[in-house]
């Protein structure tokens, strides 16, 4: 009877190994078949990626790069002085070195651009001096070295193309106006959506500023700085576990609540942390694209209403100064076992802006959870 169980288990084994083998055979093939954009290129490597998942870089002879984004939309970076294949796919869409007039629209992309000491390369921005938290970013919009053009359903086509333009970097909201990314391209701007968003781990995110590196000519640049943030999360390591749960939401004009996919690197931030997420399993079935998910209040109090600690994502409505301001969004919030604890933290509204200050974030999450609470940067206790 065991000779026989064995032998089932052994034929199942050989089963699993023949399907993954036929499964795998396609992929690479359509893998070495989409980087055969030209007859004119020879592929020769691709950029290591530690973490980030949503974009792919493949450098070619002569200097020539293919960037992915997302699985699908293709670029070709051509270096300065080079010609765009004559031959080159029709799906890839060329872009020439330098680019030194980006209209940047993405608003968490800055924080990369400063990182890597790259501002001179973005001429335009599609936010407001006196919306910006990043100083060096407000100070070169109020000193016209970067130029207001717009936001991303909005753009002044006329300042763009008067001043010369030769990338938009654009976030996921574009695509809610077609027509805007539409425009652009029949300008002859190149249209380049950012989704460092998306990405499910913390550092995937931060990955991303080797992608801009790149595009800015960057490069050793954009590498230190990710190097710095993968020390700053190995000097907070993995922290011992709290056993608390947090909460992490925000309140909609119309009264539903906006909370994080749980596979989206902010619960992951608080798992490293030393906290856990409420949502264990929120909209993990396969092919969810999405980072957030909006709930009615019921169903947000059901599944959070004994969360040890709740975090108001102020980035979208703005700051809150006290609990009295947060439930005034809903009355069911007071019934909450973190507001009657006096455990309610609110981010600052610079968080979503700082998008290379993540190891600062978790850093600030595990003070909270232990009460070391001296010196946090991007939350505040709501009293």
């Amino acid at each position: 009877m065991r000779q026989g169980k064995k032998r089932i288990r052994f034929l199942a084994a050989v089963l699993l190994a023949c399907l993954s083998l036929s499964a795998c055979a396609p992929a690479k093939a359509n893998q070495e078949k989409d980087r055969n954009i030209s007859g004119e290129l020879t592929y020769e490597s691709s950029m290591e990626l530690l973490y980030a998942e949503k974009f792919s870089v493949d450098y070619y002879t002569e200097g020539f790069s293919l960037i992915t984004i997302n699985g699908s939309d293709r670029y070709l970076l051509i270096p300065e002085g080079e010609s765009c294949p004559a031959d080159l796919a029709e799906d890839v869409v060329p872009l020439y070195q330098p680019l030194d007039r980006i209209y940047l629209v993405a608003s968490a992309v800055m924080d990369m651009f400063i990182s890597m000491d790259a501002l001179d390369t973005v001429r335009f921005t599609g936010t407001k001096a006196e919306s910006w938290y990043l100083d060096e970013a407000k100070k070169a919009v109020e000193s016209g070295e970067i130029l207001y053009a717009g936001n991303y359903s909005a753009p002044d086509y006329e300042q763009i193309l008067a001043e010369g333009c030769d990338l938009a970097i654009e976030n996921t909201m574009v695509y809610h106006t077609p027509e805007v990314k539409e425009q652009l391209e029949k300008f002859g701007i190149p249209v380049m959506v950012d989704y460092s968003s998306y990405e499910t781990e913390p550092l995937g995110r931060t990955e991303w500023v080797k992608l801009y590196g790149l595009i800015a000519g960057r490069e050793e640049e954009a590498a230190a700085a990710f190097d710095a943030q993968q020390e700053a999360f190995a000097a907070i390591g993995d922290a011992e576990n709290t056993g608390k749960t947090v909460a992490f939401f925000y309140i909609t004009s119309n009264g539903k609540v906006n909370v994080r996919n749980t596979s989206d690197y902010l619960p992951k931030m608080i798992e490293l942390a030393g906290g856990n997420y409420v949502f264990s399993d929120l909209n993990e079935e396969e092919g969810s694209a999405s980072s957030t998910v909006t709930m009615q209040m019921e169903e947000f109090y059901a599944a959070a209403r004994e969360a040890d600690y709740i975090i108001y994502n102020s980035t979208i409505d703005g700051e809150l100064t006290s609990v009295e301001d947060l439930l005034g969004k809903s009355e069911l919030l007071e019934n909450f076992k973190a507001v009657r604890e006096e455990n309610v933290y609110c981010t600052t509204r610079n968080l979503y802006q700082s998008s290379m200050e993540l190891g600062t974030l978790i850093a600030d999450i595990h003070g909270m959870l232990t009460g070391e609470e001296e010196g946090l940067t991007y939350l505040y206790r709501l009293k």
